[in-house]
């Protein structure tokens, strides 16, 4: 399959791409709980100094988000949603 008819397969609405990112965000913030708590725990009562004394928490939780926030993600959503509006004819997200 080419460029061209992948990407009109995946193609949908400005609203629904939105409401799918932000299903994929709360999903990588609830899968990410633990990393979450951990930064937060660091940062806690700190102000400038967060940005040195916590890299490696926000590095862990950057690396674990991004595992769940990346295009390959998106487009795996995008697919399962035209399936879904495809089979059900007005599927919701």
């Amino acid at each position: 399959m080419g460029f061209v008819e992948e990407a009109r397969e995946n193609h949908v609405k400005k609203k629904v791409e939105e409401a799918l990112r932000s299903k994929m965000k709360q999903k990588a913030l609830k899968e990410c709980d633990y990393y979450t708590c951990k930064y937060a725990e660091c940062a806690s009562g700190r102000t400038l100094s967060v940005v040195w004394q916590c890299r490696q928490q926000a590095k862990q939780l950057n690396a674990c988000l991004h595992q769940f926030t990346n295009d390959a993600v998106l487009e795996e959503m995008k697919k399962d949603y035209m399936l879904q509006q495809g089979g059900e004819g007005s599927a919701r997200i």
